[in-house]
């Protein structure tokens, strides 16, 4: 049989097959031969194309789809909280008057009402950034933002393609990565937004949110960072290359990348032609505007001269007090109202200024290591009313006022005398320490302690023998060997109990219980020495400083500790030193502080080898401790303040009294003298001092001599405090002032060599 036999043919509803070449259906006598079959099977390539109903239909479906998505989103998504960084503003530091000491954080920004920037400048922002923002309803440009992505994709560089409020919506409630998911975020709140702020609210918060390099966030830090004026001042050309900031800030700064500014003058011209375009500029001015070069970049003024080392001891003492830590003082927003006087922290500046500053010389090297810090506080209240940091905190950024690095020297005697009347304690004999004590005064004499000698012989300035000595002449005078042993009989423990009692920290460095405490070897900062005077001169009453007076943000109060107070020591002992100090001033080593014209007290003090100089003094209202400190400028190292302020040395009586004295009269000027209430330990009346015409060995008190008397190597006390006589120089060796080059009885100036000590009557 045949294939064509076999061809299978479809049959009629009869039954009978069809005709070859037939249709089922079809009227008889009429051929389906030629006729295209449109159910007819897609065979090969056809078969992968989706016909147009698939194709419509997968269309529709998407739209659907994209729909329904777009809507959840839409109701899902809310305007979120804005960002820390958008909302991040300076905190400000107050005088305790209310006046602005500085304003400090990590974000510059000051924010400003829209209507203080001029209309040019809104102008040329709108002509950089969105010229159809207020004409245009819509908050999300599609088709900029399509192109944009095109742009991207196709190597043509990376553009933003947003509209202002995108671009608000992006700095002020997102962030500033670039991912589909924050992009898709970005346009669903800036609709949203849209509907909730009116067109200038949106404007208002990108001019304030935009960054515009120079670490200056907002139109007003951008218009000080890059032309040092207020946003109101800004001409049309300087706003339209802030402007141009905004599309690369850190490309366009001109005067950082010189050789970018072909690309910044393009885009500046870009955004001045486009305010043409817009009617918002004429052309004839516009064929007049130059290129508005910036000025230079300068760091942060905000916290020079005293300002950084105010700001340094606020945050610190907050921190330290438990009140705000440096994260959430670092969220700024913070007004901060200190209790620093300003008529008092600018009198300590002019004090500072003319007693040390301007004694220097570029052409002295030692000079160039001299550093000065201050602090001043009222005893009844312990309020922090001045602090003198260093010259300029923009250029010496460690402050000299609550650094913990040098030693104190002999200002830390009067708290063994101190301590010596709290534990009413006795001399090796058995006979009661007072002021009126006697102690041989030899130089380089050994220590004897309850079991005999010890190894510690420490000398004294200029290796003088003052022979016997009353301990308030020993004050006078300053004399090592009479007060590393009067520790020693005390008690170190107790020396060092007593100083943290009245103030001392007890985690301060080198604050060692040995017979060297009583020569300054701990490393207190001027802060903590002032606030211990400020204890005894409030008869011993103890109560930590206080730096601040109040707290807020946003209006709310921020809870302060409440000061206590306690008697430290007993009032008697704290009396008793400070009719001991009285003498320093009226006819010691202090005599210089005799300027400030009223009754004041005070002990000066040198550190080892002369690396600081302190005088430590205070009226009964007011307590102050000045330091000139050596320091290299560039290793950071002490240096000896040797032939500094044109001086062999520089002595605690010399530009550091003298500095007290200028600061305290200026300070306490309008305030009537205070005569000090005392009530003294029995035995503690000059009166009652016993006769010291002679030494021991037959020759006159050295202390009662016309002249200095200068050892041939020049050495001082400092040099030579060593236990085995003096050859170590090292922690034992502090303690010293007065003698040598002059510092003892100088009446007013520095250079004490060309003066004489004030002659000193025997005591009856």
């Amino acid at each position: 049989m045949s294939d064509e036999s076999q061809h299978w043919a479809p049959r009629d509803p009869s039954g009978a097959a069809a005709a070859p070449g037939s249709h089922q259906g079809e009227p008889p006598g009429k051929s389906g031969k030629g006729r295209k079959n449109s159910r007819e099977r897609r065979t090969g390539w056809r078969r992968v194309i989706p016909t147009w109903r698939m194709a419509l239909g997968t269309v529709l479906g998407l739209a659907v789809l994209l729909g329904v998505g777009i809507f959840a989103a839409y109701r899902l998504v809310d305007i979120p909280a804005a960002n820390a960084a958008a909302t991040a503003q300076s905190n400000v530091y107050l005088y305790r008057d209310g006046s602005v000491i500085a304003r400090d954080g990590d974000v510059n920004r000051e924010k400003v009402k829209l209507s203080q920037v001029p209309p040019t400048v809104r102008q040329a922002v709108l002509a950089a950034e969105d010229r159809d923002f207020y004409s245009d309803d819509r908050a999300v440009d599609v088709k900029a933002m399509v192109r944009a992505g095109w742009n991207t994709v196709t190597g043509k560089g990376k553009q933003g393609g947003s509209t202002i409020t995108q671009q608000y919506v992006k700095n002020y409630y997102l962030g500033q990565e670039r991912t589909v998911l924050r992009k898709a975020k970005e346009a669903i709140i800036a609709v949203k937004l849209n509907r909730e702020e009116t067109k200038d609210q949106i404007f208002e918060g990108y001019l304030n949110t935009s960054y515009f390099g120079r670490n200056a966030y907002g139109i007003q830090a951008a218009a000080q960072a890059y032309y040092g004026k207020n946003v109101e001042e800004l001409t049309t050309a300087e706003g339209a290359y802030l402007a141009s900031l905004l599309n690369a800030p850190s490309a366009y700064d001109v005067v950082a990348h010189p050789d970018n500014k072909p690309a910044a003058q393009r885009r500046w011209n870009y955004v001045l032609d486009g305010m043409v375009k817009e009617d918002w500029l004429d052309a004839a001015e516009r064929a007049t505007t130059e290129f508005p070069t910036p000025g230079e970049t300068k760091p942060s003024t905000g916290l020079s001269g005293q300002r950084g080392y105010i700001v340094q001891a606020v945050e610190d003492y907050l921190n330290r007090r438990g009140i705000l830590d440096e994260k959430t003082l670092a969220t700024g927003g913070y007004r901060i109202t200190t209790t620093l006087d300003k008529a008092k922290q600018d009198a300590f500046v002019k004090a500072v200024d003319t007693n040390v500053m301007s004694r220097t010389s570029a052409e002295r090297k030692a000079d160039r290591n001299v550093r000065v810090g201050g602090a001043s506080i009222v005893p009844a209240t312990g309020e922090v009313v001045a602090l003198y940091g260093g010259i300029d905190y923009t250029k010496q950024y460690v402050s000299n006022a609550t650094r913990r690095d040098y030693q104190v020297g002999s200002i830390f005697k009067p708290f063994v005398l101190t301590a010596a009347v709290v534990n009413n304690s006795t001399t090796q004999d058995g006979e009661r320490i007072t002021p009126n004590t006697v102690y041989d005064g030899a130089n380089k004499r050994m220590v004897v302690g309850p079991q005999g000698t010890t190894d510690y012989a420490p000398a004294n300035e200029d290796d003088v023998d003052h022979g016997d000595i009353t301990v308030r002449t020993a004050t006078d005078e300053s004399v090592n060997s009479v007060y590393a042993q009067m520790a020693q009989d005390v008690g170190p423990g107790k020396v060092r109990d007593t100083a943290v009692a009245l103030g001392i920290p007890p985690d301060t460095p080198d604050l060692t219980a040995s017979p060297s405490i009583a020569l300054g070897t701990a490393n207190a900062s001027v802060l903590d020495m002032t606030e211990a005077y400020a204890t005894l001169a409030d008869h011993g009453r103890h109560g930590r400083h206080v730096l601040v007076e109040k707290v807020t943000k946003d209006g709310a109060e921020i809870e302060l500790p409440e000061r206590t107070t306690d008697q430290a020591v007993s009032r008697e002992a704290a009396d008793t030193t400070t009719a001991v100090l009285r003498s320093v001033v009226e006819g010691g080593t202090g005599t210089a502080a005799l300027a400030v014209g009223r009754p004041a007290v005070g002990k000066t003090g040198t550190a080892e080898e002369d690396r600081a100089a302190w005088f430590a003094g205070y009226t009964p209202d007011l307590a102050t401790v000045v330091a000139v400190m050596g320091q290299n400028p560039k290793t950071g190292a002490q240096t000896p303040l040797y032939g500094a302020l044109g001086l062999p040395r520089v002595n605690g009586g010399g530009a550091p009294a003298e500095t007290w004295a200028a600061y305290t009269e200026a300070a306490l000027r309008s305030s009537p003298a205070q005569e000090f209430d005392l009530e003294t330990a029995p035995g503690s009346d000059e009166e009652d001092e016993p006769p010291l015409d002679e030494d021991s060995d037959g020759s006159t008190d050295p202390s009662s001599s016309s002249e200095p008397t200068t050892s041939p190597s020049g050495t001082t006390e400092s040099d030579q405090a060593d236990g085995t006589g003096g050859t170590d120089g090292g922690t034992n060796g502090t303690g010293g002032d007065g003698g040598g080059s002059g510092e003892t009885g100088s009446t007013g100036g520095v250079g004490g060599s060309e003066r004489t000590w004030p002659t000193k009557p025997a005591r009856p």
